[in-house]
């Protein structure tokens, strides 16, 4: 079975901020593929369904962003789902809104919630998406921005990126990594 997990913080306080893109993500990824997101067990919630004859589980921890690993290892435990089944959607200050960065592995340089998922499942050999959303003003600090709803100027973008991971997630069900890596890294409308 294959597993996207997008990272973010529950409750309604936080929707739509920066750090829940990965959210907003496995939202639309349900909508395309219908499959309900409502199934709840080691504080994440989830749904599982099938995808072009293959099995999905798309999950949103509900730990808040950085204890992530807490609810995802026993999840993926209790189904038996292997490190390289796995792919994570997350916010990256460092890269600018518009650009995808796919990764086969990876650190968690400085996001906290990839570090306790590395922290947790034991590696760092699971795949990912990192989603720009850009560095914050001068005089802003990271959690606040991080924090904060993107701009109505930034929704275009945001709309567009959205949906452009989504359908990266979407091939990584069906196809191998390198070729989703090749056809979805960079600018998303470049």
């Amino acid at each position: 079975m294959k597993c996207i997990i997008g990272l973010g913080n529950p409750g309604k306080k936080y929707e739509q901020t920066r750090h829940n893109v990965g959210f907003m993500v496995i939202d639309k990824l349900a909508e395309e593929l219908n499959i309900e997101v409502t199934d709840q067990k080691f504080k994440c919630d989830y749904g599982i369904g099938i995808h072009d004859g293959q099995k999905v589980m798309l999950v949103k921890p509900q730990t808040f962003m950085n204890l992530s690993g807490e609810g995802v290892r026993p999840l993926t435990d209790y189904y038996n789902i292997e490190l390289e089944d796995i792919i994570v959607l997350y916010d990256d200050l460092d890269l600018p809104l518009g650009k995808l960065r796919l990764r086969g592995k990876g650190t968690g340089g400085g996001h906290n919630g990839m570090k306790s998922l590395n922290q947790h499942l034991g590696s760092e050999k699971y795949k990912r998406i990192r989603i720009g959303i850009d560095r914050p003003d001068a005089g802003m600090t990271v959690v606040k921005y991080v924090l904060s709803k993107f701009r109505k100027d930034e929704q275009p973008l945001l709309e567009k990126v959205i949906g452009r991971t989504s359908d990266a997630s979407s091939s990584f069900i069906t196809e191998p990594f390198e070729e989703v890596m090749t056809q979805f890294n960079g600018d998303v409308d470049g």
